[in-house]
């Protein structure tokens, strides 16, 4: 218990709380800011003090040095008649804040002093030749037979020559208690503007602790975290707009649906609505401070859009709007449908090959062996030339799984489908493995759709290559389509957008392969051939692959 105390002592917990570290910082800056002016303050008042005692005490001593009394004594002095001027001269001191009033001859002899013993004697201290013998009204702090003073000189002449000069004096010790009551007032006044700085502080510390609800940094940050991840964790859109429709808010969800081509919500968050979605924007003024539902369309996807007003207590502030894909019930409709088509494909699949197998119990049971096993063979070569061809060059059991899929595909689709003999894949990661999944099989189904749908004009055919020898995955898929029409070229990457009749697709195939080609640092390229084909084109830097 002793050493845990000793140890909370010597070692106290190293987190300050928001309100202490404020409290420090203000308290040291004003307390360096109040020192450093009392400093200079202080100073100045004792430079400008003494300056005013110096000026003074030159002043005083010119007087002196022109009185025709003074003058004429000084004279008579330099003439060796011996002759005072202590009590004239004292009477003069008496009236003034001088310490002491010392007339010398042109031999520095003293001819006044406040001691009565020592006029007559030499003056002690070379700086009265400053004024005897250089002219000069000079002020020094030096040590005299009083002590410390601050001394003052100024020459004695009679027709430009000099005769004497006129010492004016203040003692340090009472000088310097002088100095001291003003510099105690200045420091009253210091510390009351301490005081004052103190408690200012102390309210706007307050004020602050109101502000962030007495959370501490590392909170702040926090709960800001925890925001994103909330909000990205949604798959619903979410956006938070302020009164004049500036975005405070977006998730990751309302900028894949509403702006594909921005990489982050921090440059999104500041902009007008209007600059992303019309709609909403328009929703938002229509909405007039009230809850409010709506549908609106992002290409030819059906949403519906909430809108929830936020007030102020200075009025309203802006709208929270949530909105998702409208799966109404045409949506599902055609859901239904596709599955029923699919239903009856299946049973047209499993009539197709209960004929072969009647044909091939009929071969057997006539015991026609021969006739059986070449028509097993005739059946089994061309898949299994494919097959041998895929698992030869595509290491990659999922993208290979992929490729025969497909090919069976094109098979019922009655389309041709080429895998070029030298192309390659290697094994990747399971997540990498997927995307590669999703972009082939998109760009597979869009080129088997469109060589089928241009069958009328050209024989359908789609030849696929790929291959990872070098520092990048390259895929080349041609397809004997009609080709991307002129108005959708600069549109087709986008969501919602598409080449088809919405029956049959909704524009999202492209949108997900231009997603993964930029996950991995890519690029997606498509041109018409001079055979009249549409050849995509991928590339896939190997490196961000692994990454």
């Amino acid at each position: 218990m002793l050493y845990t105390r000793v140890s909370s002592f010597i070692y106290p917990d190293s987190r300050m709380t928001l309100k202490s570290y404020l409290a420090l910082i203000t308290l040291s800056t004003i307390t360096i800011i109040v020192v450093a002016v009392g400093v200079v303050f202080g100073y100045s008042l004792q430079q400008t003090y003494l300056e005013g005692i110096s000026q003074r005490g030159i002043e005083l001593a010119r007087v002196v040095a022109h009185d025709e009394k003074v003058i004429k004594a000084v004279q008579q002095s330099n003439s060796g008649v011996p002759t005072s001027l202590e009590h004239y001269i004292e009477t003069l001191r008496s009236s003034t804040d001088a310490s002491f009033i010392v007339v010398v001859n042109k031999h520095a002899i003293r001819l006044s002093h406040p001691i009565a013993k020592r006029v007559g004697k030499k003056f002690i201290g070379d700086d009265v030749y400053e004024a005897l013998d250089r002219g000069r009204d000079y002020t020094d702090v030096s040590r005299g037979s009083l002590g410390m003073a601050i001394r003052n000189f100024t020459p004695i002449r009679v027709d430009g020559k000099i005769i004497g000069a006129v010492s004016i004096g203040y003692l340090s010790k009472p000088t310097g208690d002088l100095i001291y009551r003003h510099l105690q007032e200045a420091a009253l006044l210091v510390g009351f503007v301490y005081l004052l700085g103190i408690v200012i502080a102390g309210f706007f510390i307050l004020k602050l602790k109101r502000t962030f609800l007495s959370l501490e940094p590392e909170e702040i940050v926090q709960k800001f975290k925890e925001q994103e991840l909330l909000l990205d964790s949604i798959r619903d859109g979410i956006i938070a707009i302020d009164s004049h429709q500036n975005i405070t808010t977006i998730n990751n969800t309302a900028i894949e649906w509403l702006d594909r081509n921005v990489p982050s919500r921090y440059q999104v968050v500041g902009d007008q609505l209007s600059n992303h979605s019309q709609a909403l924007s328009h929703f938002a003024l229509e909405a007039n401070g009230q809850l409010s539902k709506r549908n609106f369309h992002i290409g030819k996807v059906a949403f519906y859009a909430n809108l929830y007003p936020m007030h102020h207590k200075k009025g309203q502030y802006g709208y929270v709007i949530v909105f998702f894909p409208n799966y109404e019930e045409k949506s599902l409709e055609q859901e239904l449908i596709t599955t029923k088509n699919y239903a009856d494909l299946l049973r047209a699949k499993t009539h197709e090959y209960s004929n072969r197998l009647n044909v091939l119990s009929g071969l057997l049971q006539s015991e026609r062996y021969h006739d059986a096993v070449e028509y097993l063979q005739q059946e089994s070569d061309g898949y299994q030339k494919i097959l041998r061809q895929v698992i030869h060059s595509i290491e990659n059991s999922a993208v290979a799984g992929l490729i025969l899929a497909k090919q069976n595909k094109a098979l019922d689709s009655k389309v041709e489908f080429h895998i070029d003999a030298d192309s390659h894949l290697g094994g990747y990661p399971t997540q990498v493995s997927e995307n590669l999944v999703t972009l082939l099989g998109n760009l597979i189904d869009n080129a088997l759709l469109a060589a089928w749908s241009n069958r009328d004009q050209q024989a359908p055919e789609i030849s696929l290559y790929i291959s990872d020898r070098s520092a990048h995955i390259m895929i080349e898929l041609e397809d004997s389509g009609a080709g991307i029409p002129d108005d959708l070229d600069n549109r087709i990457l986008d969501f919602g957008i598409s080449s088809k009749h919405s029956s049959e697709q909704h524009g999202i195939g492209l949108y997900l392969v231009k997603k993964i080609v930029d996950q991995y640092q890519g690029s997606l390229d498509w041109e018409r051939s001079e055979s009249h084909t549409t050849v995509f084109s991928v590339y896939l830097d190997k490196q961000a692959l692994t990454r």
